[in-house]
């Protein structure tokens, strides 16, 4: 269909690749273990959706440019660079602290949800390297004859989306379960906050300092 072949392969290899921890999971659980599952599940849309950029990218081409061009990568690479870092500045500022009362945890500067989604999107949207992780890993499953190569890249980056998704929500929900049911206290989430921005920041000064590839 479309030349595209080897699906078993691509659809295996996908899975695999979206097990890897990263800091798209980072992202989802830190948000989950302080603001519940809606907060999780809202950073997972936001990181499936940002992998439409470099779909579409990949797709129509404008991805060979990041591959060729070293002035376009370096510029998307510094921008990615220093989101990550502000991201990861953000992160932590936000403070987690016990009422004097009940003792219960109070989450300070909670984010709305289409701030998490929109960080999200951006965490990947803004990363060159996925871009140019689609332009190498997809076109191995489409024929040099294919009729259509646009839909056959969309189709694939969708299948490969979607597994994204299903792995990002359950991580999501287990993470809010998890954090609920073993009554994660609030210098634990303070605490997890703090290493979740440590590793945005240090993301984002190894993605500024990496080379094209």
């Amino acid at each position: 269909m479309l030349g595209i072949h080897d699906w078993w392969l691509f659809i295996i290899s996908g899975v695999l690749l979206n097990l890897m921890p990263g800091p798209d999971t980072l992202f989802i659980m830190s948000k989950s273990a302080s603001q519940g599952w809606k907060a999780g599940v809202v950073a997972s849309l936001g990181i499936c959706s940002g992998v439409y950029v470099h779909v579409f990218a990949a797709a129509f081409g404008l991805s060979a440019l990041l591959a060729t061009s070293a002035t376009a990568f370096v510029v998307v690479k510094l921008v990615g660079a220093a989101y990550l870092i502000y991201l990861g500045w953000m992160t932590l500022r936000q403070t987690v602290r016990a009422t004097s009362e009940a003792n219960t945890p109070v989450v300070q500067a909670k984010q709305p949800l289409f701030t998490i989604y929109r960080q999200g999107f951006l965490t990947n949207a803004l990363n060159p390297k996925v871009a140019l992780f689609f332009l190498a890993f997809v076109p191995q499953f489409i024929s040099a004859d294919a009729t259509n190569t646009v839909l056959a890249f969309i189709l694939l980056g969708t299948v490969f989306d979607m597994s994204s998704l299903i792995w990002c929500t359950t991580v999501a929900l287990f993470t809010a379960f998890a954090s609920e049911r073993l009554q994660v206290g609030a210098g634990v989430k303070a605490w997890l906050n703090k290493v979740v921005g440590g590793l945005f920041i240090a993301l984002g000064i190894r993605l500024a300092v990496s080379a094209q590839s």
